[in-house]
């Protein structure tokens, strides 16, 4: 028998049948609930023009508040939530919520075509921070463009909001009932949903994932689909049958050990977030300008691993790291280096039927250094033209340790052993990196395209090293944010 997906469109529950699995939310919105406010700019996750809140319980008794891109959001992974739109924040007395009123005051709005969107990623920045510090600020609406380039006023509506003092809204006031009307939508099994002759799979434990994929190996998984998303608005791709690792608690499980930091496949990069900042700074600099805040909030660890780009920024640094990536399937877990499941472009270790399951990172060693650098034309949520990562340890002034790894050099993410080797029981001096930075010219032949050339990638790879170099052995400045 075939579900519906059931969710709360603001307060109204929703039962909702016939729509392909692959509807966006965006065209669920705008074509059949007739609420235009959400607007269509790229459909791909990049100018912030669909935001749109996604709300769900928090584990602690509350609910968390999610900016998402609706555009390349799929309609049934609503199963469960609710979904905010801008048409729903003001009261029913017409009443504006302080985020509102406060673009308002501020004549924060030109053209107001992203107008909508920053609306949904202030409302969610003022349910997490009530009093957010201007980088606070700048990090949540990183996700979104404004093309009249009307920023110092939205970032002053910003600050009014703060100063409005509004301690509580109606969402808040209603908090409590959403979370057992949500609670009530929950499913003891997963959702299977069907229309068309396609079927949409959300299986709520690893063992339901894997008796699903030992019957249909061959089935698209999804996870947090701002890559897939793509392959539906943008190359117009149909897709049989979907599974979604969404739902699957065991893979949203992060923790650490004494040793190592267990990060699952299902989780996000918003949730990992903190941690990987926690144990390595750099890390979390990089995260930040790869992903805005609507796309960490959907974006996972293992699709970012999975998904097998060659310009992906997360492999990198994880590699750097020594992390170990943990595959099942039906013939169980097996788990390998994370260097070693890429294989050629597009190309990974997992056999039909298997999944990631999830990462296994270990924490920091006494004497290692590690930093990760990230080229790209612009500042934020923009594709390097190279990612690099570099971690050594070094005990007695040697170098017992190294390892590099880079992201757009290749057609996969790559070590580049010949660098290593070269500083490998070495001092940790300029005259040994200059070694590195030699070896490393024949680590790779460097990709030659639009971003970069291969001139460019290559100079720019091994000045990376000299700079690792540089703040590492402290004969430079503080290292400057966002490197």
């Amino acid at each position: 028998m075939a579900d519906a997906v059931r969710f709360l469109l603001n307060d109204e529950e929703r039962a909702v049948e016939g729509f392909d699995p692959t509807t966006t939310v965006l065209e669920y919105l705008r074509g059949a609930e007739r609420l235009y406010g959400t607007k269509e700019g790229c459909a791909e996750g990049d100018c912030g023009a669909c935001t749109v809140v996604i709300t769900e319980p928090d584990g602690d008794g509350g609910l968390r508040y999610e900016a998402v891109n609706s555009c390349i959001r799929f309609l049934p992974t609503l199963d469960g939530r609710q979904l905010i739109t801008v048409e729903d924040l003001k009261a029913a007395d017409g009443t504006l919520h302080p985020v509102q009123q406060a673009m308002v005051e501020a004549h924060a709005s030109q053209c107001g075509f992203c107008t909508p969107g920053f609306v949904m990623s202030m409302f969610a920045l003022w349910h997490a921070n009530k009093s957010p510090s201007r980088e606070e600020t700048l990090q949540a609406l990183a996700g979104n463009l404004c093309r009249c380039t009307g920023y110092r006023p939205i970032l002053d509506a910003c600050q009014r909001m703060v100063a409005a003092g509004e301690a509580t809204d109606s969402f808040d006031d209603r908090a409590q009932e959403t979370a057992e009307r949500l609670a009530s939508l929950r499913r003891l099994v997963g959702l299977r949903y069907v229309t068309g002759g396609k079927e949409f799979l959300a299986p709520r434990t690893l063992a339901e994932l894997t008796e699903i994929m030992a019957r249909h190996p061959t089935a698209q998984v999804l996870a947090g689909g701002t890559d897939f998303g793509l392959w539906v608005t943008k190359q117009h791709r149909e897709f049989e049958r979907l599974v979604w690792l969404g739902e699957v608690a065991e893979l949203r499980r992060l923790a650490a050990s004494d040793t190592h930091l267990e990060i699952g496949a299902g989780v996000t990069w918003t949730n990992a977030l903190p941690a990987l900042e926690r144990h390595w700074p750099s890390f979390g600099e990089l995260v930040r300008r790869f992903a805005s805040p609507p796309i960490r909030n959907s974006a996972t660890i293992g699709g970012n691993i999975a998904n097998a780009s060659p310009i992906g920024d997360g492999p990198p640094p994880l590699i750097a790291l020594g992390a170990t990536v943990v595959l099942a399937g039906p013939g169980g877990e097996r788990d390998l280096p994370l260097e070693d499941f890429f294989h050629d472009y597009r190309r990974t270790d997992l056999k039909a039927g298997e999944i990631v399951v999830r990462l296994r990172v270990p924490l920091p060693a006494p004497g290692l250094e590690f930093a990760c650098y990230k080229l790209s034309k612009r500042l934020d949520q923009d594709i390097s033209a190279a990612c690099a990562a570099f971690a050594v340890r070094v005990q007695g002034g040697l170098v017992v340790e190294a390892r590099f790894a880079f992201g757009g050099m290749a057609a996969t993410p790559k070590r580049a052993r010949l660098a290593e080797a070269a500083l490998a029981g070495r001092p940790w001096t300029q005259g040994s990196v200059e070694a590195a930075v030699a070896a490393l010219a024949r680590d790779f032949t460097p990709l030659d395209d639009m971003r970069a050339s291969a001139r460019y990638r290559m100079a720019s790879a091994q000045n990376l090293l000299r700079r690792f170099y540089l703040e590492t052995s402290g004969t430079a400045p503080a290292r400057i944010a966002y490197g």
